[in-house]
């Protein structure tokens, strides 16, 4: 019998959750470092097979699984290795794991397509890489959603920001602010998407347009007055692709409330700036930056893809984004850091942090905070008096 032909090994199998009693053999697949689950357990629209039980862990939030079968996992400290108790014995279970993971969510993964980005309705996103782009084998990347709706009092509460800042946010909300998110990957910008849009009001139309589906289902928030959009890859012929850029001009004929696109990575900052300086007011979108200061360094290379000059790039974005609210995750998790805006100095486009925060230490507010304050919140420039809040020269 060979030990890495999958069908001899249960590890290279997708299958249905394991029976409560085999459950309970194997319940702690992980170092102390990740011990096994606490009821209530994480609901999963796929089978994990072997990954099950991480899967199910509602404190984790992601998965990743290396070439020689090493497993890690995330609970909020970072990533943890893990043993698991049906192991990967090779990288060619590993790749069988991988690609039968894929299937499920109607993504092909093999030698002609060796990357694949997959996501379920729920918010589960899968991200596997094979031979020959990693040449030692596979390698895949697991997105969990949270249990429950974030929520900007359950962020709040988490330590994501300080209580005092949590009226200005959903003032920012309420008086229909466009927002732009920044930060790192995995340091909570899609979470605090979704807390943001939390705060709309009940029957606002809002239309979302992502490459891969992590937004999940609105229709809470917006009473069921949502639609999603996601880009389509070309197929083996290379027809059919639908990009980000015809998504975002769609959404204009959708009669939209709030315009939100997941994340801005190329040319489609062109429609999304356009959209959002026609009257599409409220709407949000993500974007990978280091901080509120290098925001307009991003967009700039953004809209050169699009063929936008600098200039006018920077009249368009200035215009188009009324608040950048920057995340970070560090040592001591994930947390907002900076709150700011968008200005066009001298001809140049500009960002200007109003609001400051390391995740421990008192927040700081720097000169121009109040006047950016009073305009999304009448009493903000009051209300926030006595939280510790400390005004800089900027």
């Amino acid at each position: 019998m060979n030990r890495d032909d999958p069908r001899n090994n249960a590890s290279a199998k997708v299958a249905s959750p394991a029976s409560p009693a085999s459950r309970a053999n194997s319940a702690n697949p992980a170092n102390p470092e990740i011990p096994a689950p606490a009821a209530p357990r994480r609901a999963l629209s796929i089978a994990f097979g072997p990954l099950q039980w991480l899967a199910q862990d509602t404190q984790i939030t992601d998965i990743a699984v290396t070439c020689d079968g090493g497993v890690w996992a995330d609970r909020g400290a970072g990533m943890l290795p893990c043993r698991i108790a049906v192991p990967f014995r090779s990288p060619q279970v590993v790749r069988d794991y991988a690609v039968r993971l894929c299937a499920q969510m109607g993504r092909r993964l093999d030698d002609a397509c060796p990357i694949a980005d997959a996501s379920t309705a729920d918010g589960i996103r899968v991200h596997a890489v094979i031979a020959p782009i990693v040449p030692q084998g596979a390698s895949i990347s697991i997105r969990l959603p949270g249990s429950l709706p974030p929520t900007l009092e359950s962020l709040c509460a988490s330590g994501m920001f300080p209580p005092a800042w949590l009226a200005l946010l959903d003032g920012l909300v309420r008086g229909r602010a466009t927002i732009l998110i920044t930060g790192g990957t995995g340091a909570g910008k899609t979470t605090l998407l979704k807390a943001l849009l939390g705060r709309c009001e009940i029957g606002e139309r809002i239309v979302s347009v992502e490459e891969v589906r992590e937004l999940g289902e609105l229709a809470a928030v917006s009473g069921g007055n949502h639609v999603s959009l996601v880009a389509r890859e070309a197929n083996v012929e290379g027809a059919g692709a639908v990009g980000l850029p015809e998504l975002v001009k769609a959404t204009l004929r959708m009669r939209p409330d709030r315009v939100v696109l997941g994340e801005c990575r190329g040319e489609e900052i062109a429609d999304l700036l356009r959209a959002f300086n026609s009257g599409h007011r409220g709407g949000a979108t993500t974007l990978h930056a280091d901080g509120v200061e290098r925001v307009p360094a991003r967009l700039i290379s953004l809209g050169l893809l699009a063929g936008l000059d600098a200039r006018a790039l920077g009249m368009l974005a200035q215009d188009a984004f009324d608040a950048v609210i920057h995340v970070e995750r560090t040592s001591v998790g994930r947390h907002v850091a900076q709150v700011g805006t968008l200005a066009v100095v001298h001809g140049a486009l500009v960002g200007v942090p109003l609001l400051a925060w390391d995740g421990v230490g008192r927040p700081l507010a720097i000169e121009g905070w109040r006047d950016f304050a009073a305009r999304w919140l009448a009493s903000a420039a009051t209300s926030w008096q006595g939280h510790s809040l400390k005004v800089v020269e900027a």
